[in-house]
């Protein structure tokens, strides 16, 4: 038997829900994979977005500027956060994709109950970490911009 002849996947009798369940999967899968991508693309957009020089394009220098920080510093965080949220959601979805496929070979189905709550997780503490950074950050702006101020 020849090695192509043993990476053509099985083919199945059409017979109830074996197509519908296959290409079911199938589609999960593909939403596993646009959903990784899309945080992976993110990820790479604030990290092209942060090495820009804001000060010498903009009029008034932004409040990174101004306090010596770089946006740079401030977003490495988050850009290995949703890259290996993206990553992870990818490799779970690969991984969940074809124990799938040998269960429905043989009858069987298992929902993600871990691969939905932990992505769930992620997103929920990603968005956490944003807005409590965003918060964070409008605070300590604020707090020295009034202290400059005072001691003028």
């Amino acid at each position: 038997m020849s090695l192509l002849a043993r990476l053509r996947p099985p083919t199945y009798s059409n017979t109830g829900s074996v197509a519908r369940d296959h290409l079911a999967s199938e589609r999960t899968f593909l939403a596993w994979l646009r959903t990784g991508l899309g945080f992976v693309a993110l990820g790479i957009a604030i990290e092209r977005f942060s090495q820009l020089d804001l000060a010498e394009i903009l009029p008034v220098k932004p409040a990174h500027a101004r306090r010596g920080g770089g946006l740079a510093d401030s977003s490495d965080v988050l850009v290995g956060a949703l890259l290996g949220t993206g990553g992870g959601s990818i490799a779970y979805g690969t991984a969940r994709y074809f124990s799938t496929m040998r269960l429905l070979e043989r009858g069987q189905f298992r929902p993600a109950y871990y691969g939905a709550g932990a992505l769930g997780a992620a997103v929920a503490g990603l968005a956490a970490t944003v807005y409590w950074s965003a918060v964070w950050d409008r605070r300590a702006t604020t707090s020295r911009g009034d202290d400059t101020e005072r001691g003028k």
